[in-house]
């Protein structure tokens, strides 16, 4: 039920973090890769990486908020792996300040990348899931997905939305037979939060306490989510938000 063999995998923001432990885990399961990511080096490193998995892989300099970029990328992962069946909108990014100190560009701009991106792929992806007779769309949300923060307006908005997004894309596919699901990463250590341990007093010491396995995440957390929801075992599930966080989100 797990295995992803003969299935093509594209990851935005899949060259480091969250989104490479993720494609790990979907080429380990038998999957061809192609990355979507802005910065050559990186997604050059990733290519190598996944390719010692022994599976196809690809990397593709894709602007995710550019609708011409997506385009020519999905172009490129149509010539090389010849078709697909799977995305993981992945690519996000942050900037902690109190809502009155965002400038509108400001508040764009982290919704452009954390949620207008994942429309503009999921759109340019699905008549080439469909003609693959259906496929899969996993949106990466956040625990901001659920709860609010004072230094995070723009991206927990954005953030809640891709919970939305996902249950109207689910309903919206259903009949091409793809399943649009969203995984909600809880406090998972990565480049970002290493920045907002710095920027938020006492993040750690509260993470700690509400969550109820006391660690926080690691990128290899999410693949086994990512696996199931990419794979057959998921085919009788749409349109639901899938928090992976150590039971953070179930502690009041």
């Amino acid at each position: 039920m797990f295995d992803l063999s003969g299935r093509v995998a594209v990851v935005t923001g899949g060259n480091g973090g969250i989104g490479l432990a993720m494609a790990t885990g979907l080429a380990k399961a038998g999957a061809e890769i192609a990355i979507f990511g802005r910065r050559k080096d990186r997604n050059e490193d990733a290519q190598a990486r996944l390719s010692a998995l022994g599976v196809k892989v690809s990397a593709v300099e894709v602007d995710v908020t550019d609708e011409g970029s997506v385009a020519s990328g999905l172009d490129a992962v149509m010539a090389e792996h010849g078709a697909l069946h799977i995305l993981i909108n992945n690519a996000g990014t942050n900037e902690r300040k109190l809502p009155q100190d965002y400038s509108l560009s400001e508040w764009n701009s982290l919704i452009n990348v954390n949620l207008t991106s994942a429309f503009i792929v999921s759109v340019a992806a699905h008549p080439h899931l469909a003609r693959s007779g259906g496929g899969k769309i996993i949106n990466i949300g956040s625990m901001l997905s659920i709860f609010g923060n004072a230094r995070a307006a723009p991206y927990a908005a954005a953030k809640g939305g891709i919970v939305q997004m996902t249950k109207s894309l689910a309903q919206a596919w259903a009949e091409d037979n793809i399943q649009v699901n969203a995984i909600l990463p809880g406090w998972i250590e990565t480049d970002l939060t290493a920045v907002a341990k710095v920027q938020i007093p006492r993040l750690d010491e509260n993470v700690l306490n509400r969550t109820p396995q006391k660690r926080w995440g690691k990128p290899d957390d999410l693949a086994g989510a990512a696996v199931f929801l990419a794979s057959p075992a998921s085919d009788f599930i749409t349109g639901t938000a899938l928090p992976v966080d150590g039971g953070y989100s179930s502690n009041t």
